[in-house]
């Protein structure tokens, strides 16, 4: 019996092996930073945005269907049963029936080939539309990442700077109690040390906020969301001789979307001008009549079952409301015509204007990195003359303070001049590219 008892706890625990693997393997797994390209594939797959455009895509793609569907012979299976007295009149403009089957079709429409070259034009229109949502998904996880990065680093420095300032609070207590210094010094170091704590806690608030929105965006865990550095691709080097503002017209979404939308107002302003054309449509009918509608009393022969096949013809010699209504849709055509170049301009606009600002953050990024030089150069002069005996440790530390200053500027000026690379990217229809690129930093 103790053999078999101790048998079945070695089975059991190795059963219960690939579990705890499989659970160490899970917990492993959350302490794995989470990728760049890992966000953005995530984002894309979960984001609501995603979920709206394919429903969009999927609508639009059923107009052009319902448009092509015209030509296809609609039936109609039903009856006509009723008694008559005296001569057999019409039911719902058919004879009274046993039985009827009645189909009718397009069979030369101009203007519904138009809506149908509308609707593609609508299709056309929601693509760019949906491809402009997902840059915009892809341009707000990257922005994001980069940010939480960029404070992550900014936290590990400002509780360096927190430990430094404990410290340097200790040694101005020790020398006030020794008498070197008033206590006014000690006042200064605690207000040094608050004004740590409560940078601390400002970029912890900004770094939970971009953990959540990360979180909403991936569906991941708020508190299973850690950046990695080493996975951020490096942005393309944008050169300012560039025609940029000339490849967002030719690339960006919005203009395709725009001028989509003006080719299917058009479309449609044709359509409305062709319902004055003559129109032939295929109908048929088939009846199964019956004796008690007295048709065998008021025609020379009766048929029990008839038939009745053909086209229709219909030419619209006077119809002003028909009109009227194209002239409406020719100028709303010309209208949405002149939005497309308005938006063609303003993205142009606004590309040249995205090029010349990383310009601009790309030299002030260059200031304040070699603000942050200089400021490690003074800390480095400021020990040289402690050990000389030509400055005080006080000096030291308000240049170590000023170097922490100088490096948090340099990132953030470096944070400004990645959200505006990412920006222009999204004008000219590389954005994408660049985020699902492997990381070459």
């Amino acid at each position: 019996m103790k053999l078999d008892a101790r048998l079945i706890v070695v089975v059991a625990w190795i059963a219960a092996l690939p579990a705890i693997v499989f659970a160490q393997d899970s917990s492993a797994g959350q302490d794995k930073p989470l990728a760049f390209r890992s966000a953005i594939e995530l984002a894309l797959k979960n984001s609501a945005t995603t979920g709206l455009a394919q429903a969009d895509l999927k609508r639009a793609l059923s107009t052009v269907q319902q448009g092509r569907d015209a030509f296809k012979p609609q039936t109609v299976f039903g009856a006509g049963i009723g008694a008559s007295y005296g001569f057999p009149l019409s039911l719902e403009g058919a004879a009274p029936s046993i039985f009827n089957v009645n189909f009718q079709g397009d069979l030369w429409n101009p203007a519904q080939h138009s809506y149908i070259k509308a609707a593609h034009s609508d299709v056309a229109a929601t693509t760019a539309q949906n491809a402009d949502r997902r840059s915009e998904v892809i341009m707000e996880a990257a922005v994001d990442y980069i940010q939480l990065d960029l404070l992550e680093s900014s936290l590990a420095i400002q509780h360096e700077q927190e430990q430094a300032a404990a410290k340097f609070q200790d040694i101005v207590n020790q020398r006030v109690q020794a008498g070197l210094d008033s206590q006014v010094e000690t006042t200064r170091a605690r207000l040094a040390g608050a004004r740590t704590r409560l940078d601390i806690a400002q970029t912890q608030a900004a770094a939970d906020q971009l953990r959540l929105r990360l979180s909403q965006l991936t569906g991941l865990p708020a508190s299973s969301i850690r950046t990695s550095t080493e996975s951020i691709p490096a942005l393309p080097s944008l050169p300012q001789d560039q025609d940029l503002a000339g490849e967002a017209v030719n690339n960006n979404p919005a203009v395709k979307a725009a001028d989509a939308a003006a080719d299917a107002k058009a479309f449609r302003a044709k359509a409305e001008h062709q319902q004055l054309f003559p129109t032939v449509d295929y109908a048929g009918q088939y009846a199964m009549l019956s004796k008690i509608n007295n048709y065998d009393q008021f025609f020379l022969k009766f048929q029990r079952n008839n038939v009745t096949a053909g086209v229709s013809i219909r030419f619209f010699f006077f119809n002003p409301v028909q009109r009227s209504a194209a002239e409406v849709a020719k100028y709303d055509a010309a209208k949405s015509r002149k939005e497309a170049q308005n938006v063609r301009d303003q993205v142009s606009a606004d590309t040249l204007k995205l090029q010349r600002s990383v310009q601009q953050l790309a030299a002030a990024r260059d200031v304040a990195q070699l603000e942050h030089q200089l400021a490690q150069a003074d800390i480095e002069a400021a020990h040289a003359k402690i050990e000389s005996g030509a400055a005080s440790i006080k000096d030291e530390e308000n240049a170590r303070v000023a170097e922490h200053e100088r490096y948090t500027a340099y990132l953030n000026s470096n944070f400004e001049l990645d959200r505006a690379q990412i920006q222009l990217l999204r004008q000219i229809g590389q954005l994408e590219a660049w985020a699902t690129s492997p990381p070459n930093r």
